[in-house]
């Protein structure tokens, strides 16, 4: 497109402050892309100067010109010595999602996405739902906490840095998708995205909401901000598009009445998606769906009640899309498992259950000790931390969590990042006390390096205990300070495994 297509666009959608004309008409072209880090800038783009909370971008627009940008947009007035059309607009990041979205000719219009929000439940809903896709016959794209997925090759999936990326790398990437014949996309979408419109202009057609809590009141002045920018999904859908919600939740229920088309889920409340009989085990789940359009048979081999959830998400998204029931159930059912979701790591040779999880919220590690508890023979053994230089009032109330349901705690380092790893594992103690611990017997061990308090965990459990290895999941590397270093709990903890079976004796 060329730069006065761009402009005309972001005057369409009122983007431009009035009045502006600063050399904005001028031709120059067809624009190359689209930059908002100006270290990024190829020559013909345009630099698109974000406002963030310690930096305006605008500080670096002559950088991003000298670098070949064609164009800047920002919400601050040109220089007088400008050299380059130069649009001074009300918000950059709406311009920044509205041009990405053009330059990349709308792809959102071309497949079905689903935008999944809420606290917990996402990345497992986005997994599920690709897989029914897929058994559907339709190939479906992933965009989310663990990976992008574009295509159906091993070489299609890149590590994700972020839930939900940037506007122009979202669009970008479901570009990719709809040329590699995906009709459809998974996508997770996260509050931080909703807040700093990364994925304002996009199309979707349909939203589901998982559930609330506690999270990310680092970035969030309380919970109110925090549900507001996650019901700005809901607001963005077309009229056609269901909302997929949670009412076993109380954010879930109040969103039913600004729903356009409201679909229910629920387990304990009246709701158009509901439960039969519940089947839990470390096998996995079985039960069945009501619907509207009849009764599914559901086998998952996914664990524990916040699965059910997630699965009950799931399929109140692919009825409200129309997909068929036998895609629905055999999608469900031939999903083996998530990266760092319940994630067993132990084997049958082993006497001990391990299990990786990504819990990094007090509700999160909440859900997760209560779904192991009826799983343990013996006792029920915690190893996590919390993440420096984020929400530091969640560390007490995750301590609190731990001491009421653990026997065995081991309080570590998560990701530090720049903050004191002994001063978090403290802050994270103030919330075992005695009100909170299971009982007067209860261990409490505090180990800062994660590889040591793994291997201690793993060491010190006897046969029948189910360890628990919760806060990083997924996650390839470890923060501390500012390097960053490659860490898996999983390979680390079939190590300890490895090492319990030889010093046992076991092969």
């Amino acid at each position: 497109m060329t730069w006065a297509q761009l402009h005309l666009v972001l005057r369409e959608r009122g983007v431009v402050r009035a009045g502006d004309a600063v050399r904005a008409e001028a031709s120059i072209g067809t624009v190359a892309g689209i930059a908002y880090d100006s270290r990024a800038v190829r020559r013909g783009d345009v630099f698109v100067a974000l406002k963030g909370q310690h930096v305006d971008g605008t500080a670096f627009a002559r950088q991003a010109i000298d670098r070949g940008a064609v164009a800047v947009v920002s919400e601050e007035p040109a220089p007088s010595d400008v050299r380059v059309p130069w649009i001074s607009v009300g918000d950059a990041r709406l311009a920044l999602a509205v041009l990405a979205a053009e330059l990349q000719r709308h792809p959102s219009r071309e497949m079905q996405v689903i935008g999944i929000t809420g606290t917990n439940g996402k990345t497992t809903t986005a997994y599920l739902l690709a897989s029914i896709f897929e058994a559907a016959g339709i190939r479906t794209g992933i965009l989310g906490t663990v990976a992008y997925r574009i295509g159906p090759g091993e070489q299609d999936v890149r590590d994700a840095a972020r839930t939900t990326p940037e506007a122009p790398e979202v669009q970008a990437m479901l570009r990719e998708m709809v040329d590699r014949g995906c009709g459809a996309c998974a996508m997770e979408v996260s509050s931080h995205a909703l807040t700093l419109r990364r994925v304002d202009a996009m199309t979707f057609a349909a939203g589901v909401f998982t559930n609330l809590t506690r999270d990310h009141l680092d970035f969030h002045p309380d919970m109110e901000a925090y549900f507001q920018a996650k019901r700005r999904l809901f607001e963005m859908l077309p009229p056609e598009a269901p909302s997929v919600l949670n009412v076993d939740d109380p954010r879930g229920a109040s969103l039913v009445e600004a729903a356009g088309r409201a679909v229910t889920y629920a387990i304990n409340r009246s709701a158009q998606i509901t439960t039969g009989p519940l089947s839990f085990s470390l096998d996995g789940l079985t039960f069945e769906v009501r619907t509207p359009r009849g009764t599914l048979r559901i086998r998952s081999t996914l664990v524990g009640r916040p699965n059910v959830y997630n699965i009950l998400a799931s399929v109140a998204t692919a009825t409200a899309l129309d997909l068929p029931f036998d895609a629905i159930e055999r999608g469900i059912a031939t999903l083996d498992g998530v990266p760092g979701r319940f994630q067993l790591v132990s084997g049958a040779k082993d006497e001990v259950t391990v299990v990786v999880d990504y819990a990094h919220t007090d509700d999160a590690l909440r859900n997760l000790l209560e779904t192991a508890r009826p799983l343990a023979r013996g006792r029920l053994i915690t190893v996590f931390g919390a993440g420096g230089d984020r929400d530091r009032t969640k560390r007490p109330l995750m301590g609190a969590v731990a001491g009421r349901l653990s026997d065995l705690i081991v309080i570590t380092s998560d990701n530090p990042r720049s903050e004191d790893p002994q001063r978090i594992i403290e802050e994270i103690q103030r919330g075992i006390t005695a009100d909170t611990r299971k009982d007067a017997g209860q261990q409490l061990l505090t180990i800062v390096d994660r590889r040591a308090a793994i291997a201690k965990a793993v060491e010190v459990a006897t046969p029948g205990d189910l360890v628990l290895i919760a806060g990083k999941g997924h996650e390839k590397y470890q923060v501390i300070g500012d390097k960053t270093m490659p860490f898996d709990d999983v390979a680390v903890a079939r190590e300890a495994l490895a090492r319990r079976r030889t010093n046992s004796g076991v092969v």
